[in-house]
């Protein structure tokens, strides 16, 4: 590995991202319910001292702390997650032009088309081995202990355990919320399975090990 290897993986993080980003705005611009995650932030936030931003915030910390525990490596790519994702996202919000969706089966279209690109985007910036976002490391390190289960049948599972949590806090659930815990995981497995990725297979480098690199100008 050189440092040209290092900033050609970053470009790959960084277009993975943009289209994993263009996924979350379809599944915003949907509307038609909430997302599982931003459910439970919700229903953190109502019954804390944080506001929304800040539960998610706090959310993101308690994954990775969950990720160290699983063992999985935090590279440089989980900070780039951490610095672009929600710019990106906002970027497409500002950059629609139109109204937000108000047919449900509208919706739920365009929401599936999200999930697609999400899947996508994550597969692209998996490839480019180092670290994935706090939630996306939570998937892979909970897969490699359930190594016999598909891969969207774990994210089935981590949907539907962070739903339960944000219904019984009081976070909002509509048919968006329920499409999510179900279309997300099946859709990740068909787009996985048609390009033959197995995230799980991924071996991602840490933090120091790409920083030699970057001090050094090459592996030792």
């Amino acid at each position: 590995m050189t440092r040209k290897t290092v900033f050609l993986e970053w470009l790959r993080i960084a277009a993975g991202l943009l289209v994993f980003s263009f996924g979350v705005h379809l599944t915003i611009f949907a509307n038609i319910g909430l997302a599982p995650w931003d459910c439970l932030g919700m229903g953190v936030a109502r019954h804390t001292p944080l506001n929304y931003g800040l539960a998610m915030t706090a959310m993101s910390v308690c994954v990775l702390l969950i990720d160290l525990a699983l063992k999985e490596r935090i590279g440089f790519g989980t900070i780039i997650d951490a610095l672009l994702t929600g710019n990106f996202v906002q970027m497409f919000n500002d950059l629609n032009p139109l109204p937000l969706n108000d047919v449900l089966w509208r919706g739920v279209v365009i929401m599936l088309a999200g999930f697609v690109f999400m899947a996508l985007g994550m597969m692209v910036y998996m490839r480019g081995e180092q670290g994935c976002g706090p939630r996306d490391a939570l998937l892979v390190g909970l897969g490699k202990r359930l190594p016999r289960a598909p891969i969207g049948l774990v994210e089935i599972m981590v949907l539907s355990v962070v739903l339960l949590g944000g219904w019984l806090l009081g976070g909002p659930v509509g048919a968006g919320t329920l499409l999510s815990v179900f279309g997300t995981g099946i859709v990740l497995q068909l787009v996985y399975s048609a390009f033959r990725f197995e995230p799980r297979s991924v071996t991602h480098k840490g933090l120091a090990e790409v920083s030699r690199v970057l001090v050094a100008g090459r592996d030792r």
